[in-house]
């Protein structure tokens, strides 16, 4: 049987070097680390370069004042995570692969000095063959991290975009300059006897009520293999099938009217899930390798919605024949050192937002392909996951490049994201990134199309591997990027973003949402508060007052969500203390999301839902347009959107 084992059982442990000064004194072999500038210090796989000095002492916690800047020395050096393998993990005859799920971003493998393979990119896995390095014991791994590229932020030019990393950490108006190195995901021993299942590709559907389910996969095999399929609920066994492993291979499966369970998004039902188990036999009918996927059955189409003008994009998504309002939040990364999110972190903030009422969550494309427990979690708690390409705009221009090597590198990071992510029930759609837009004949920025070659290759790729899916080349769509008042009734408003900000009272806000035809709203918000217990434990030696774009603590990730001009002008004079501006924020912004989400509601199926910019904070902001705190507690925001979100529309 072929074996997988997972190198965080290992004891790893992580040096800091001048860069390329670990190559003069062959660092990378066993024990010699005498030059290195920082450790050797013990790390965490998968955990990121700063979360393993913090915890050594050699780094503040960035989260206190101004102490992220402390931390942008880290991405000047080189890092060196090392580990010795253990001899009984190899057996002769069998190859050995090193499967790396995430590494951020840019570097280099080592087996006993010698080097193994180089890497480059966070969004997809990288897989090397240690079995021409290996020695007869005390195999010694070695992961090099290079230098991160130096801007890749909020601010710039997405037509200059060239490095595929997670482009939040190097500051947004949610999160200051946090640039993370290390392994951020699962790191895999794979011995093979090379009788071997070598992809496996399952979808699943829901035509009429009764299940359908679509295999396809590759084999390494020998004479006489076979290859056993099941598909195995609560109940048991669902159909087992049995064919010789060359068929599997040119015919793959194809199930229809299987007796299963519906599959429904949050309020709306359960979530059955069941285990498809592909297994490869040799002619004994023993068994050498085995693939398994949980996947739902749930059938999702797209309708215009009511009123909506007959050209515009089909806004009403249908859940087994039941029309359902999509609502709920962009979800940020974690963390801004995301490798060190546990399954815990994700299961606890999953489940708030399932108890809120949220059935719908869009991963952004300025953070990343999220991992796998995420999207287990989702199928599990019936939350719809709109999935970003990790592509977004710049505010200079929001112009995809159009090069063929970017072209070529994001169709890459796709590709991949679908051949892991595709069985899941929870995935609703693929969206080329965020904001990216085009300028039309009158020079208007308008929402970007297939026009646009890389666009257009995304959606090729989408059509090829998983058809059954809806693909949007971006997100606004349709002949506007934002929902104007003035063209309200004009049938211009498809899917918009904005706004993220009330402009008065809230009396005009109001005018604005009942007078709303947008058919959709993938981004709107409003900011409020953190509790004051969260501001004043994360303020270091910073002063909570005033409340002021002008002060650092409201203004060290971004100073939009500061608004004392408008407390000033309500009240006519400036908060008296902490308490009296944060209470008023966090009111303010209850009102402006329920106003928000509510008129949206109200007018289903004329508006097919609103999802909310952000979630929650991976950063202590002292304010921000979050509805989940940084310590993963609701703010009254989401409280009282909890009243709107579970009640029917």
């Amino acid at each position: 049987m072929n074996a997988s084992h997972d190198l965080s059982r290992l004891e790893w442990s992580l040096c800091g070097w001048t860069p390329e000064y670990w190559r003069l004194n062959r660092a990378v072999e066993a024990g010699t680390v005498a030059d290195a500038e920082v450790g050797p210090i013990p790390a965490r796989v998968p955990g990121s370069v700063q979360g393993a000095l913090r915890q050594a002492g050699l780094l503040p916690d960035w989260n206190l004042g101004l102490n992220h800047r402390l931390c942008e020395w880290v991405e000047n050096r080189h890092w060196v995570y090392t580990a010795t393998l253990p001899d009984e993990w190899f057996l002769p005859g069998r190859q050995h692969r090193l499967d790396c799920l995430g590494l951020d971003y840019v570097g280099s493998v080592w087996l006993n000095g010698r080097q193994v393979g180089s890497f480059l990119g966070t969004h997809a896995p990288h897989t090397f063959d240690l079995s021409p390095h290996l020695q007869p014991q005390n195999n010694r791994l070695a992961i090099v991290f290079d230098l991160p590229p130096r801007w890749l932020g909020q601010f710039g030019f997405t037509s200059r975009v060239r490095e595929w990393k997670a482009r939040f950490n190097y500051s947004w108006d949610w999160v200051p300059r946090l640039v993370q190195a290390g392994v951020w995901d699962d790191l895999r021993l794979a011995v093979s006897d090379r009788h071997e299942i070598v992809r496996c590709r399952v979808t699943t559907s829901a035509p009429a009520g009764a299940g359908a389910l679509r295999l396809t996969g590759a084999v390494h095999q020998a004479d006489g293999d076979r290859v056993r399929v099941s598909l195995e609920g609560a109940a048991g066994t669902v159909r087992q099938q049995e064919f010789p492993a060359a068929t599997f291979v040119t015919q793959g499966v194809e199930w229809d009217g299987l007796p299963v369970e519906l599959w429904w998004p949050n309020l709306e039902g359960a979530q059955p899930l069941y285990r498809v188990a592909v297994s490869l036999l040799d002619a004994l009918g023993v068994e050498h390798d085995r693939c398994e996927r949980r996947v739902g059955f749930r059938q999702i189409e797209w309708r215009a919605c009511e009123g909506a003008p007959a050209h515009a994009d089909p806004w009403l998504c249908v859940a087994n024949g039941r029309p359902i309002f999509l609502q709920g939040v962009n979800f940020p990364p974690m963390l801004p050192n995301f490798a060190d999110a546990t399954t815990d972190d994700y299961r606890k903030r999953l489940t708030l937002y399932r108890d809120l009422g949220v059935n719908t969550l869009r991963v952004n494309g300025c953070g990343i392909i999220e991992k796998e427990c995420f999207y287990d979690l989702c199928d599990e708690l019936g939350l719809l996951v709109w999935q970003d390409v990790p592509l977004s705009s710049s505010g200079v221009d929001n112009i995809p490049p159009d090069d063929p090597a970017s072209i070529a590198g994001v169709a890459t990071i796709l590709e991949s994201a679908i051949a892991r992510r595709q069985h899941h029930a929870c995935l609703l759609l693929w969206c080329g990134g965020n904001e990216l837009q085009r300028i039309d004949a009158e020079g208007r920025a308008v929402p970007a199309d297939l026009t646009h070659p890389l666009l257009a290759r995304l959606a090729e790729v989408v059509r090829e591997q998983d058809p059954g899916r809806r693909y949007l080349a971006t997100t606004p769509t349709g002949p506007r990027v934002h929902g104007t008042q003035a063209d309200f009734g004009k049938g211009l408003h498809w899917n918009v973003h904005g706004p993220w900000k009330p402009w008065d009272d809230l009396t005009q806000w109001a005018a604005y949402f009942a007078a709303d035809d947008a058919l959709f709203r993938a981004e709107t918000g409003s900011p409020g508060a953190s509790p004051q217990t969260i501001v004043r434990a994360y303020a270091g030696d910073l002063e909570p007052m005033p409340v002021a774009s002008l002060n650092p603590l409201w203004r060290r990730h971004s100073s939009w969500w500061t608004e004392a001009d408008q407390f000033a002008a309500e009240r006519g004079r400036a908060p008296a203390d902490l308490a009296e501006y944060i209470t008023w924020s966090q009111a303010r912004q209850a009102r402006a999301l329920a106003i928000a989400v509510g008129a949206c509601k109200g007018r289903f199926p004329r508006c097919g839902g609103i999802l909310l910019w952000c979630g929650h904070d991976c950063f202590p902001c002292a304010a921000n347009t979050s509805v989940i705190d940084f310590h993963g507690d609701p703010k009254p925001a989401a409280l009282a959107l909890q009243e709107i979100w579970r009640r029917r529309p």
